[in-house]
């Protein structure tokens, strides 16, 4: 038997102990969303229950499984039934359905939400299966299969469920074999640019040289976007297990990950996985007997956007200030200290050992042709079901804004992806594919995931100047195009909500995003000006109103308008009373209300108390006839 089945069967011993065994089992979601929310408040609860009614249990902290939306989440696992999933769980409630499961044996079931057992469980307490749910039914779960199930500080769970299979089956290849097995799968680099996986690894195998690296970008730095940091937070060993993977098939010795500072979790769990694996013969000299060396190092990254590009990543790993330099050579060529370097993301590295377990023949039939495989998104915005969740390359917008997400409470208006380098795609998009081609068509990017889905409470220009103001504040300044072509954008923007703008200014944002797009150094430069035109591409008619109405259809750019109650609608109820802080709004109960605009500074919290749509936005004057942008030479 060799050193890899020996540590594999121990796994399995103890798997069987903790989850087979005659001991209840308490789930319950601790990375930082389920942190967010109250879990370490909901574990405290938990502990002190448990010694209240002196009852054994195994507690295991595990990863995010998805819906944020349920967060915090609590299963229960009583001996020969289905684990039972409980979700927005308080710390009075966990100790009521622990008290009731551990001394009664009542799962109580209308407090959960979903069990993990089969049909017939279903049946019998009509209590649908967790991943039937509608957020979670659509998915694929390949990158996330362990996400959510195992306590991601235990290296034994990790090999007990398949963890370290594909590495130990790429000692046993060439590594002409397992570039060839990634070549099978179709999988394309996940960080957003979506250039193929092999063939990076090709390039770097093929150049001379005993030094070689490996460099996880977990520089995730997307508002809005946790893929990384929850795999990194749920599933550390099958990221590290893909850099393994990777260094053995380009003959690299070191690697590093470079994840950002404020994932303070994610980093903990990384480091605590590193130093399992080279307590088991997984890192370092004479990997498993194999001959093979390699060792990985954490690098702290200490926020920089541009630092997601892969040289200046290389320019801060070399103790540098993190600014692109041109291409090529590129870095799989002369990367990290001149030598080649394979650069691929968390979320690329965390398939491989997927791939290589199964086969890329199994891997390609998930996808469509020339995208296999699946993606992770974040989920956010006005979804009513928000979440991290991995679905099939191919899947259009529509399936996942409303069958996965749920739609919006209010009229949906936009969807945003790839982060503050994509694009605001309209409704009339919702059928469009997401993949690579698709997403670049239609004016946006994949990027690495980001997915915020907007209502007509979000204006699309004021959203446009939010992004566009990010990448000002994050271009690292070294090329003219995005230095002044990003403080150009957002000067214009700021103009044209504080209702100042021009027709001439939609002239001055095309030819300067079209000179960004150009000119500029690096991908964070050139892309950096989607969110501007794909708004303006699709809902010029915002444009329009800011512009030549002088007035703001989503009432948030403060000076394009003035709060009103309408009072065929106001009842009277008084809420909105209450909230106001400069006693703006007067009125008799269950009469109309009224407000005084000279008072108003427009805080919204009236508007959100409202529960009758009363209170709106109006134009401050009605615009007087004059010419349209169709009339107007760009």
């Amino acid at each position: 038997m060799n050193k890899f089945e020996v540590i594999k069967n121990q796994a399995l011993e103890k798997w069987d102990t903790l989850f087979n065994s005659d001991t209840p089992v308490i789930y319950l979601g601790a990375a930082s969303c389920g942190k967010a929310a109250g879990a370490m408040e909901v574990l405290s609860a938990i502990q002190e229950t448990l010694k209240e009614i002196q009852k054994p249990a195994n507690i295991v902290q595990v990863g995010c499984i998805g819906p944020c939306y349920l967060e915090p989440l609590m299963d229960i696992a009583l001996p020969g039934l289905p684990r039972v999933s409980y979700a927005n769980v308080s710390p009075q409630n966990a100790k009521k359905i622990i008290k009731a499961a551990f001394i009664d044996g009542d799962l109580k079931f209308d407090l959960a939400v979903g069990h993990f057992g089969d049909d017939r469980f279903t049946k019998k307490t009509g209590l649908p299966r967790f991943f039937d749910l509608p957020m979670l039914k659509p998915q694929v779960r390949i990158i996330l299969r362990n996400c959510g199930f195992i306590d991601p500080e235990d290296i034994d769970q990790y090999i007990a469920r398949g963890g370290y299979q594909g590495f130990f089956n790429a000692l046993s290849a060439s590594s002409q074999d397992v570039i060839n097995e990634v070549k099978i799968s179709g999988i394309r680099g996940r960080g957003g640019a979506g250039f193929p996986t092999y063939k990076k690894w090709e390039i770097s195998r093929d150049v001379p040289g005993p030094i070689k690296y490996v460099v996880c970008n977990a520089d995730e730095g997307d508002p809005g976007a946790f893929m990384n940091r929850s795999l990194l937070e749920g599933d550390p060993h099958a990221v590290l297990e893909g850099m393994l993977i990777a260094a053995y098939a380009i003959g690299a010795t070191s690697g590093y990950i470079y994840v950002r500072a404020e994932y303070p979790l994610a980093v903990i769990r990384l480091k605590t996985a590193i130093n399992q694996m080279k307590e088991y013969g997984l890192l370092g000299m004479n990997i498993l007997g194999s001959g093979f060396n390699f060792d990985i190092s954490v690098k702290e990254g200490a926020g920089a956007f541009v630092c997601g590009e892969e040289t200046a990543l290389i320019a801060s790993l070399e103790g540098e200030r993190g600014m692109p330099r041109p291409r090529p050579p590129y870095p799989a060529e002369v990367g990290l200290h001149g030598r080649p370097t394979v650069i691929n993301n968390t979320e690329t590295f965390g398939t491989l050992p997927n791939i290589l377990r199964n086969g890329g023949k199994w891997y390609s039939q998930f996808g469509k042709a020339g995208n296999t495989g699946t993606k992770t998104f974040s989920l956010v915005g006005k979804a009513r079901y928000t979440g991290l969740i991995e679905v099939p390359l191919g899947m259009t917008l529509r399936e996942i804004v409303f069958d996965i997400g749920g739609g919006t409470k209010k009229p949906f208006k936009a969807v945003q992806t790839g982060g503050p380098l994509g694009g605001c795609l309209s409704s009339a998009l919702l059928d469009t594919p997401v993949d690579y081609e698709s997403m670049s068509a239609s004016g946006s990017i994949m990027g690495s995931g980001g997915l915020i889905v907007m209502d007509e409470s979000t204006c699309l220009v004021d959203l446009a100047r939010y992004f566009q103001t990010f990448s000002k504040n994050e271009s690292c300044g070294k090329c003219t195009a995005c230095r002044t072509g990003s403080r150009i954008l957002v000067d214009t923007l700021d103009k044209i909500v504080r209702g100042e703008g021009d027709a001439n200014d939609i002239g001055i944002l095309y030819t300067v995003a079209d000179t960004m797009q150009k000119t500029a150094m690096c991908g964070a430069g050139q892309t950096a000006p989607n969110p501007v035109l794909s708004t303006i591409r699709y809902f010029l008619s915002e444009y329009h109103a800011h512009i030549l109405d002088k007035y703001c259809p989503s009432a948030v750019c403060t000076e394009l308008f003035d709060y009103t109650i309408d009072p065929s609608k106001c009842p009277g109820c008084g809420r909105c009373i209450k909230v106001c802080p400069s006693q703006a709004i007067t009125g008799e109960k269950k009469q109309p209300h009224v407000l005084d605009v000279s008072k108003c500074v427009k805080c919204k919290n009236c508007v959100n108390v409202c529960k009758f749509d009363a209170i709106v936005g109006m134009p401050r004057s009605k615009p007087e006839k004059r010419e349209t942008f169709s009339e107007i030479t760009l």
